[in-house]
């Protein structure tokens, strides 16, 4: 092989690595911005915020990361407190917010398969009990 070409695929691949690293730390950068705005959301009582910022962190998967967990979490115990309250609708939400937010991760295998089960059972629970439009 001649140097002009070793040069080229060394290039390359440093180009390709770089790349990568960037969108892992924009990816990782956003998912922490995301689920401190659902923190924040639900310190002021923002239902609607705290959903949409746990569901947004969600979105930015990154395989084994801790935020992940957390977010399901807080968005499992929106669900909870709902039902608890006696707000199916707001319940339903948040259970089909963390589904939906783990169906639409891709990965090499479905993440959250575990999570997505514990939703489907409670939305069988609790869609009976959804009030008519």
């Amino acid at each position: 092989m001649d140097e002009r070409i070793k040069k080229t695929v060394a290039n390359a691949a440093i180009i390709i690595v770089l790349s990568l690293l960037l969108f892992l730390a924009g990816t990782w950068w956003r998912m922490q911005s995301q689920f401190q705005l659902g923190e924040e959301a639900l310190t002021k009582g923002d239902f609607t915020g705290a959903l949409a910022g746990y569901e947004s962190a969600i979105h930015m998967y990154i395989p084994f990361h801790p935020t992940i967990e957390k977010a399901a979490q807080k968005l499992w115990q929106l669900g909870e407190t709902a039902e608890r309250q006696g707000d199916v609708d707001r319940a339903l939400i948040a259970y089909r917010a963390l589904r939906s937010a783990f169906y639409a991760d891709r990965w090499l295998a479905q993440p959250g398969k575990d999570w997505i089960g514990r939703c489907d059972r409670k939305i069988a629970g609790l869609a009976p009990l959804q009030r008519e439009r």
